[in-house]
């Protein structure tokens, strides 16, 4: 009798340590992905089928092509959407991977050098500026500050020449829900 009360008592200890265990391992969970952000899994996920849902009402729906630290490109069946994190309002069709950190250059590409790459580029776009509704622009970035871009106005099928110019506004990049290309 004796031998069957300790190999009891044993048992039980072992069951109460496991439950220890399995208690400190889902706190350390909860803690590591307290620490998870959204770029960290954007940037783990190209290739990904995404719908984005942004704050002003529209969608941006297609494959992550790329995401740095503040923003994502998404390949549509029509062209790309540069899409500000700032502007989404919920993913679907995001897994639960992660990224290992970014490097320092790449940490370093915000929003403005995504913006500027479009400048480079001259391709005509289509801006939806955040709101209700939100508000869409058309024509070329010109120039690319630290928190705004020049966009010379001109209908996004025309290339920019001076006569299609209807005029040149200033977006503060706060505004931008949203960059698509065509093409």
């Amino acid at each position: 009798m004796r031998w069957d009360a300790l190999f009891a008592d044993l048992e039980a200890q072992l069951d109460a340590a496991a439950d220890d265990v399995a208690a400190m391992h889902a706190e350390r969970v909860r803690a590591e992905v307290a620490g998870v952000e959204l770029r960290d899994r954007l940037r783990a996920a190209p290739g990904q089928r995404l719908v984005v849902r942004l704050d002003g009402g529209s969608s941006v729906e297609g494959v992550l092509s790329a995401a740095g630290p503040d923003w994502l490109l998404v390949r549509e069946a029509t062209g790309e959407a540069l899409v500000p994190l700032a502007a989404v309002a919920l993913l679907q069709g995001l897994t639960r991977s992660l990224a290992a950190p970014p490097g320092v250059v790449e940490g370093r590409l915000g929003l403005a050098s995504a913006l500027r790459g479009l400048a480079r580029d001259r391709s005509p776009v289509t801006v939806w500026l955040r709101g209700h509704p939100p508000l869409v622009l058309t024509g070329t970035v010109d120039r690319v500050g630290a928190d705004h871009l020049d966009l010379a106005q001109h209908p996004v099928d025309e290339p920019r020449r001076q006569g299609a110019v209807r005029g040149v506004v200033v977006v503060p990049v706060g505004a931008l829900g949203c960059v698509r290309r065509s093409g």
